[in-house]
């Protein structure tokens, strides 16, 4: 005869069994937990909940009201707005981020100007910060990837892994003729084009009507095209004649280096080298002028510099044009341009902007189909000319 005491012993002990074959596995065998991806920035401007979230985004600029970013010329470190693309001009598809003092030597612009064009991850409360898209509170920063510091030999650019690829890693000669076969062979414009070109290119990112004059900064009506005073026409940086290529297609309309500027302004300009120091320029504000050199305002030196450095490596003579070339003197009409210490300390005084991103995007994805690769990686003027 069974007894019933044993029989409810092996029932519970049945019950446990199938219990115990219920409950998850522990250990290395249960699989791990999925890391939250962060938001992009056009999420977090949509998303202003007061909610603490980690934000990805390029960093392109600093705010200083509502609508207003500076690109140059940081005044502070306590505020950077980011956006999903680097070459981003328009505030409404930007995030203010504050800056709290216990970062602001990392991260602030002003002290940290290459941060610019940098795609970071920030983390904070999604809330407005001068009345505009914000995260305040900021609790940490990182270059996206994970490092806080900006990596070995340099900066990274979204092209190395394919345009770039065959230059990573080389220095001076070398890194020279892997960035020439890389540039060159670009579509080429008409003179005519370039007009149509410029003003797509120099638009100004506050007046879409208008187009930004390189030297004296001034916003002009893309209407006032041509050859009286006052209107605005089309300079080459490296002057036509240190090279005698006129206005032939080829270095004579390549975008890269041609720029609006004030006819005025132009003429004063002439065909000079540059250089430091002389009298001022009429209507060109922070602008200095000898006999023979022209000092441009400060918030574009880098941007001439690396317009240089990119005309020096994509013209090697080996296309029927003059191999034009950058030494350390005032040249008058010989194909070389100067001066070359000058102009690689401009290249770090006056880092890139959004503004020379968004213009080098444009010439390569609508004009012309190659970049300038001094704007992409402006360390590489150094690697080369040292």
């Amino acid at each position: 005869m069974t007894s019933h005491l044993g029989t409810g012993r092996a029932l519970a002990l049945t019950l446990v069994t199938t219990l115990l074959s219920l409950l998850p596995l522990a250990g290395p065998t249960q699989p791990a937990a999925q890391a939250v991806a962060p938001l992009t920035v056009a999420q977090a401007v949509s998303r202003q909940d007061g909610t603490s979230q980690t934000v990805r985004g390029y960093v392109v600029g600093q705010p200083t009201g509502t609508s207003t970013v500076l690109r140059s010329g940081f005044t502070n470190d306590y505020a950077i707005a980011i956006a999903d693309s680097a070459s981003e001009t328009g505030t409404t598809r930007m995030l203010y981020v504050q800056v709290p003092s216990a970062f602001r030597s990392q991260w602030g612009l002003r002290t940290n100007p290459g941060l610019m064009g940098k795609q970071v991850d920030v983390t904070g409360t999604l809330a407005a910060y001068f009345s505009h898209p914000g995260m305040t509170g900021t609790t940490a920063f990182a270059l996206a990837g994970g490092t806080t510091q900006p990596p070995p030999g340099g900066t990274t650019s979204p092209w190395d892994s394919t345009y770039y690829a065959p230059a990573v890693g080389k220095s001076g000669t070398a890194l020279r003729t892997s960035l020439h076969d890389i540039i060159d062979g670009h579509t080429k414009l008409s003179y005519d084009q370039v007009w149509t070109a410029l003003k797509d290119t120099d638009q100004d990112p506050s007046n879409t009507a208008n187009v930004i004059e390189i030297y004296s900064g001034r916003s002009i009506s893309k209407t006032l095209n041509g050859g009286t005073a006052d209107d605005w026409n089309r300079e080459h940086v490296w002057a036509q004649s240190h090279g005698g290529f006129g206005t032939t297609a080829g270095p004579g309309t390549d975008v890269h280096h041609l720029r609006p500027e004030d006819v005025t302004v132009n003429s004063t300009r002439g065909n000079k080298d540059f250089d430091l120091g002389g009298t001022a320029v009429s209507q060109c504000s922070d602008c200095w002028t000898d006999s023979d050199s022209f000092e441009p305002r400060d918030a574009v030196k880098g941007d001439v510099a690396r317009m240089l450095f990119y005309m020096a490596i994509r013209y090697e003579g080996d296309d029927g044009f003059v191999d034009l070339e950058l030494n350390d003197a005032v040249n008058g009409t010989t194909p070389w341009h100067g001066k070359i210490s000058v102009l690689l300390r401009w290249n770090t005084e006056d880092p890139v902007s959004a503004f020379e991103m968004r213009r080098n995007d444009r010439i390569h994805s609508a004009w012309q189909g190659n970049r300038n690769p001094f704007i992409d990686h402006p360390e590489w003027a150094a690697a080369i000319w040292n």
